[in-house]
């Protein structure tokens, strides 16, 4: 390993999305200083149930995977 290589952050982070009924979905968001902030990340979330890229249902928990 070089001590000097710069070491590149993710571009992306993947979080798992737990429904009511023990069902889990994967999100994925691009944006880093987007991923930080959990509340925008509900934010996406619930956009993504509305246009069905995630499954409907109650949500109860986000969870930083990656």
């Amino acid at each position: 390993m070089n001590p000097f290589r710069k070491v590149t952050s993710a571009k992306s982070s993947m979080f798992a999305v737990t429904y009511d009924d023990a069902r889990t979905a994967y999100l994925w968001v691009d944006n880093a200083s987007k991923a930080d902030d959990y509340h925008l990340v509900d934010s996406i979330a619930r956009t993504q149930q509305e246009q069905g890229t995630l499954p409907s249902g109650t949500i109860t928990r986000i969870k930083r995977v990656r």
